[in-house]
């Protein structure tokens, strides 16, 4: 089970950064291969997907990617 949580964090992180990428690629007209559909929709969509992958992520992280203390 402690597998799965590790995984999910790190899924969250990778998540997080690829928003944080794609804000800083998408100032300069570039995006990620992999986000390319993120702006299909319009630029309003496309920055509201990127925030909701900045904050998912996170979320995932925060809640699955630090160790618990006891």
């Amino acid at each position: 089970m402690e597998n799965i949580k590790a995984k999910l964090g790190q899924g969250g992180l990778l998540l997080a950064a690829m928003g944080i990428i794609s804000i800083v690629l998408s100032i300069f007209n570039y995006n990620i291969r992999l986000l390319a559909w993120i702006d299909v929709w319009g630029g309003t969509v496309g920055w509201i997907i990127r925030v909701l992958l900045i904050l998912g992520g996170g979320a995932l992280f925060f809640l699955f990617g630090r160790d618990n203390e006891d």
